[in-house]
């Protein structure tokens, strides 16, 4: 697949990233000939210096055959344009925007083909705000991941010593659960993925992936590790786009507290949120902290621009008491350095953001995609197709299915039911099938897997 990607911050450096390795042709559009230089310097792509909004820029980055544009620079408008003139002067098929703004959010009828035709829009700032929402939700997990509607949810969590599964076999689930269906996914142990069979024994530190329907996710994370105390408190360092929309969602459920360092930001936000105290002042400042009584706080979620305050501020809250940190680190080889650490979970907003961005981008019928332990995996959910004949999957049971190494089916949702993928669950056209791939090398077989015949159509 021939793509366009504009803007080679973050996001599209990740998204760059991800892709090249999938054997597409990118080309990468951005002004700051520095950050393409550095991009081109790793990756086997093509970049063009220019503004992404100007056709002379598109043309010479090859929009006339593009088979796809991804607008995710800084700037709305320049995102809104470029899909605008990919759709009107070059036919471009599709067409995905990087929208931050709530204002054209607001206004959906703004992405119509009548006006900017832009396809699909994401905010990174809200997939972002939402994911950290679901893992305050559930102060236990590493991860929180939905699929289809909502209705599965895939967990990582970190089994601890004392936890009821620990030091016992995985087939003792059912005998530990006999009402829960539920399934491990997937285990990491010193960062090496293990395929989880039935005499499989889970060992404290494991990272481990256990799939159940939404529902249920609550007891299966009681069998991995004791249950946290519910969340009542929050803390939430910066005030910007990310720190604001977590404090509207939450503050209505949980007692927040934000701190800002900009006096004029501290003052708007103030009239903005309704229930949250807004404190002004600096979150790597310790005495600040102890005056605000970080030991009683369930969850500091550190989310300012700087990754250093960020890694500061959530080190000098553990170590004042709080029962579980997060800070949001841009810096990929940040991520690595500090997750499982002090630090109970660093975010990188790429990663979580490109999951909604792949899910566009992967082949066959696609309905979710979810990148897991910084990219190394992958969750899908994929949509079964055809008959016995046209397809390597329906009609068959998930023994007789040749998944590449590494992958596993974790469960089907079937006409809203979650069915828990076991060796003899036979696949049915129309089904939603989640697979998790532990090596991302391997996604491209499970997707080839789930493409039909041409004689099918």
């Amino acid at each position: 697949m021939k793509i366009l990607i504009l803007g080679a911050g973050q996001v599209g450096s990740t998204v760059a990233e991800s892709l090249v390795s999938e054997a597409n042709d990118i080309t990468v559009v951005d002004a700051d000939a520095s950050k393409l230089q550095q991009l081109q310097d790793r990756l086997d792509l093509r970049t063009v210096v220019g503004n992404a909004a100007h056709p002379s820029t598109l043309e010479q980055a090859g929009i006339s055959d593009t088979d796809m544009l991804l607008a995710v620079t800084q700037s709305d408008e320049v995102n809104l344009v470029a899909c605008k003139l990919a759709a009107s002067l070059y036919n471009t098929p599709t067409r995905i925007a990087r929208i931050r703004a709530t204002d054209y959010l607001k206004r959906p009828e703004l992405f119509s083909d009548e006006n900017f035709s832009v396809d699909f829009s994401i905010c990174p700032e809200q997939i972002l705000t939402d994911y950290i929402v679901k893992l305050i939700e559930f102060p236990e997990a590493l991860q929180v991941q939905r699929f289809s509607q909502g209705k599965a949810s895939l967990v990582g969590v970190r089994a601890v010593e004392g936890g009821p599964l620990v030091g016992n076999p995985l087939n003792m689930l059912r005998s530990h659960m006999p009402q829960i269906e539920t399934r491990v996914a997937a285990i990491f142990r010193q960062d090496k993925p293990i395929i989880p069979q039935g005499d499989t024994v889970v060992e404290a530190g494991d990272e481990v992936f256990v799939i159940a329907a939404t529902h249920h996710i609550r007891e299966v994370l009681r069998e991995m590790r004791r249950e946290d105390q519910p969340t009542r408190r929050v803390m939430i360092v910066g005030g910007g786009n990310i720190g604001r929309r977590l404090a509207q969602a939450l503050e209505n459920d949980y007692q927040i507290k934000l701190i800002e360092h900009n006096k004029h930001v501290c003052e708007r936000l103030a009239g903005e949120l309704k229930r949250t105290l807004v404190l002004n002042g600096d979150g790597t400042d310790e005495k600040l902290m102890q005056q605000e009584h970080i030991a009683d706080v369930d969850v500091f979620c550190a989310l300012t621009n700087d990754d250093e305050n960020n890694i500061m501020s959530s080190l000098l809250a553990k170590q004042g008491g709080a029962r579980k940190v997060i800070a949001l680190i841009n810096r990929s080889a940040y991520v690595d350095l500090v997750q499982g650490g002090k630090i109970d979970i660093a975010l990188s907003p790429a990663q979580v953001t490109i999951g909604s961005l792949l899910a566009y981008v992967r082949q066959g019928d696609v309905a979710a995609v979810h990148s897991l332990r910084r990219g190394a995996a992958e969750a899908l959910e994929l949509v079964a197709h055809g008959d016995r004949k046209s397809s390597k999957v329906v009609g068959r049971k998930v023994e007789e299915i040749e998944l590449p190494l590494g992958a596993t089916i974790g469960a089907v949702v079937r006409n809203q039911e979650v069915v828990i993928a076991h060796h003899d669950t036979l696949i049915q056209a129309e089904d939603h099938v989640i697979v998790f791939v532990t090596d991302k090398k391997m996604v491209k077989k499970v997707e080839r897997l789930f493409q039909v015949n041409l004689g099918f159509f």
